[in-house]
């Protein structure tokens, strides 16, 4: 998934070469570790921290023999060390290397992804603060429902968006572990004390029972919590989509001076980003069934999960930073055609304020709910082309024209979108 569209800063992270350094990063702890401890020399620690270097291509050279790419990585490091090398991976097996430093790598990129998120908060605050007060329709089953704003309608999906970051939070949390417990979870080769050594370093927790592997439950909550941003972003995005449909128009995506829409008809301006994305969040679901796959191995272990990781944590990371930083350019390039949003209130003769009418005959009537729902949906479903819900009740007289012009103005909506996005600011203010 490394391409041009990736963010260098997450894709590299993801990079053979990454990887390799974090398993260095964890051999050497282990080395560190275990002299602390009198199991190695002391000299045996300070060679492998100063002389340990790899390289991918001979990793790749040896691995073409060992078929074994952790040997063939822990003999390039020993061939570079010289005789002290032979303490490198000392009492280890691979996985004790392998998914201590796989914690490692996700500690790299959580705040790399963090980093896109919080453009993408910004860029819809910034939306929400500025849209606050514009009345468009809000629409249930695709139907002009009730008004609502353009910054209330914003903020809901922004806090979405952080609780599902939140939720992504928590599941590096708990997938910050190590292990150096063995080939079956026993420490036949290691102590305890090494291990809790070599966490406290790298700053992760130790695993409370690991078998020869962390438990991939673990694993497939982080992919989880990406599917979700995920479905957080589609559901944005479907709503972008939506907007900018010809007969709503509510919304553009920016469209820079030389971009196309189409090969063939030069009028077009798409959607493309807001497409682009509900694709990402499916790939990003589809991660997230081959981690709930890895989680039933065989035994204490097999590496049935090792070729799905190997692909579903890279691809993943990168695909949902890319999907965090593109949607965020989006709303920051997002044009907002509010007049279109007054014409298609209008759409509807006034029916988008029908229950508050409906409210306002019973208060000023005094008759049931059932004889002014009645009334009420009897104007409206009796309206003429060119007819409006506000004159008709005025002519009634039912009503009292400055409650209406209150209903109709959309000022009655004020406190609630005041109290909704106070709430907004309280939540976003929560750790993330």
């Amino acid at each position: 998934m490394i391409s041009r569209y990736t963010r260098p800063e997450m894709g590299e992270l993801w990079s053979a070469e990454a990887r390799f350094q974090c398993l260095l990063e964890v051999e050497v702890a282990v080395a560190q570790a275990q002299s602390e401890l009198g199991i190695i020399p002391k000299k045996a620690a300070a060679d492998i921290q100063k002389k340990s270097k790899f390289s991918v291509d001979r990793i790749a050279e040896i691995e073409k023999t060992t078929r074994h790419d952790v040997i063939a990585f822990v003999s390039n490091l020993a061939e570079n060390v010289g005789p002290m090398g032979r303490y490198i991976h000392y009492g280890m097996t691979s996985s004790d290397v392998l998914d201590t430093a796989l914690a490692v790598q996700l500690g790299k990129a959580e705040p790399v992804l963090k980093e896109s998120y919080l453009k993408l908060e910004k860029a819809l605050l910034q939306k929400v603060e500025e849209h606050k007060e514009t009345l468009c329709a809000g629409r249930t089953h695709g139907m002009h429902a009730e008004a609502t704003t353009f910054g209330l309608k914003m903020g809901g999906y922004l806090a979405e968006l952080k609780r599902s970051f939140q939720r992504f939070e928590r599941a590096m949390d708990q997938a910050q572990v190590g292990k150096l417990s063995g080939a079956v979870g026993t420490y036949s080769t290691q102590s305890p004390e090494v291990e809790k050594k070599v966490c406290e370093k790298l700053g992760l927790k130790v695993e409370t029972i690991a078998t020869q592997v962390i438990p991939r439950d673990r694993h497939a909550e982080v992919l989880w919590s990406l599917a979700m941003l995920g479905a957080a972003l589609e559901r944005l995005s479907v709503e972008l989509r939506h907007l900018q449909r010809t007969e709503v128009g509510e919304v553009t995506e920016g469209f820079q001076k030389g971009q196309k829409g189409s090969s063939a008809m030069p009028h077009k301006k798409n959607p493309i980003s807001a497409e682009n994305l509900t694709g990402v969040a499916r790939l990003l679901r589809g991660y997230l069934s081959a981690g709930m796959e890895d989680i039933a191995l065989w035994h204490e272990r097999d590496i049935s999960h090792s070729s799905v990781e190997r692909v579903a944590f890279p691809d993943a990371f990168i695909l949902c930073d890319y999907a965090l930083d593109r949607m965020a350019r989006v709303i920051e390039g997002l044009y907002v055609d509010t007049d279109r949003m007054k014409k298609n209130i209008e759409l509807s003769q006034g029916h988008l304020f029908s229950s508050q009418a409906l409210l306002a005959l019973i208060e000023e009537q005094g008759v049931s709910r059932e004889e002014a729902y009645a009334e009420i949906q009897g104007i409206c479903h009796g309206m003429k082309p060119g007819e409006s819900l506000k004159i008709l009740l005025l002519e009634k007289g039912k009503i009292k024209s400055k409650t209406l012009d209150q209903i109709f103005s959309g000022k009655t909506l004020t406190v609630g979108v005041k109290e909704n996005l106070k709430r907004l600011k309280k939540q976003l203010a929560l750790k993330s």
